[in-house]
């Protein structure tokens, strides 16, 4: 992280650093060397540096706050289509079957929005509005107990330990299963 305590800056210092740059950007206009603005304005050189070439690209408005990074907000009328849309079901946004995924979720957000989400992201704004994973209501009529014990117990033991058969011209030692 960038800043201390894992936040970036508040509105208030936002605007001193800002205040910072715009003093650096009169140092550029009368002609002083990057050296001097920055011991005068107590910051690297490397920042000044960094100041002096977004305004000689952009202006003042080259070295202006760009406002807070914060995460994309969806408004309460965006979170009331967004839930319409998910209770419609995965079908009906084109997926094959009755899953959401949160980059199901996600490229949903997308495609109705065009605001981009992380999968982290997206399932923090889900669980923020009450969603919550989706758990099998009941087992399945056609699960076997029986059966699934015995492959657990006699056939997965078996392909654990399988090895891949040597290359021909390999020594003779077998390798290590790989994990």
């Amino acid at each position: 992280m960038r800043y201390a305590q894992g936040g970036g800056l508040t509105d208030a210092k936002r605007v001193a650093r800002e205040r910072i740059r715009l003093e650096a950007v009169g140092g550029f206009e009368d002609g002083r060397k990057n050296r001097e603005i920055a011991a005068a304005l107590r910051v690297s050189e490397r920042s000044v540096e960094r100041w002096r070439r977004q305004w000689r690209e952009r202006g003042e408005e080259g070295v202006r706050s760009k406002g807070s990074p914060g995460r994309p907000q969806l408004s309460v009328a965006q979170i009331t289509k967004l839930e319409r849309e998910l209770e419609r079901g995965p079908l009906a946004h084109g997926w094959t079957d009755q899953r959401w995924t949160l980059a199901r979720v996600k490229t949903l957000i997308g495609r109705l929005f065009h605001v981009g989400y992380t999968v982290e992201g997206t399932w923090r704004l889900l669980k923020r509005h009450g969603w919550s994973w989706q758990q099998p209501a009941r087992r399945a009529i056609e699960r076997d107990d029986e059966a699934v014990e015995l492959w657990k117990k006699e056939v997965w033991p078996q392909v654990k330990a399988q090895r891949r058969p040597a290359a021909p011209g390999s020594s003779s030692r077998t390798r290590p299963a790989s994990r």
